[in-house]
């Protein structure tokens, strides 16, 4: 299989992520809607990364449908649970760490505007819904190890994907002097090889 994304997309690397913690080989092709010579739409017609190609040719999107597709394609080290509560709340902490990265993508990509055309409560607005996640973030996992308590799972690689989008884009929020426990499941995280071979990249 085939995955296209770039080594700064925080949906591409939940993926890299999950393949990485499921031993799933695969290929990277680097590929970014934002580029010239983007090829991206011609295999998702949103346009949109990470896109993964499997071996009959079928193409995958977004990243919530492929990391699900993939815990599912491979039986070991399961990172989600089966169809119960225990399921819907692993969904619902992904929902909120890819909330958080949407809206700092907004930001960023809004800020890369001309100064002029920029909308000051757009910015704004976003950047609530930011701190309002990451607070909601810190009092669910309270003193948990992990976001679902003792365990490992899908919901730790998707916050911690989009803590570590944080820290690359917006470091100036500085969420881990805000949020100590936030800070001790990141530095848990990035000590998996999974982690720390896909910081996001420039």
């Amino acid at each position: 299989m085939k995955l296209i994304g770039s080594l700064t997309s925080p949906y591409v690397r939940k993926t890299r992520v999950v393949l990485a913690e499921k031993k799933i080989d695969y290929d990277f092709e680097l590929g970014s809607p934002w580029t010239p010579e983007n090829q991206v739409s011609n295999v998702n017609p949103l346009g949109k990364i990470p896109v993964l190609v499997l071996d009959d040719s079928t193409v995958l999107f977004d990243s919530r449908v492929i990391v699900e597709y993939l815990d599912n394609v491979a039986p070991n080290n399961k990172l989600m649970p089966g169809a119960n509560r225990e399921r819907t709340e692993v969904k619902r902490w992904e929902a909120l760490a890819d909330g958080v990265c949407d809206a700092a993508a907004l930001v960023f990509l809004e800020q890369k505007r001309p100064a002029e055309q920029q909308s000051s409560d757009w910015i704004a607005r976003q950047h609530d819904k930011i701190v309002r996640s990451l607070a909601f973030m810190a009092d669910e996992l309270a003193e948990n190890t992990w976001c679902m308590g003792t365990h490992f799972s899908l919901a730790d690689v998707a916050v911690g994907c989009s803590l570590g989008y944080l820290l690359f884009r917006f470091p100036e929020i500085d969420w881990q002097a805000k949020h100590a426990n936030l800070a001790r499941l990141y530095d848990r995280l990035v000590r998996r090889p999974a982690f720390s071979e896909t910081v996001p990249q420039a």
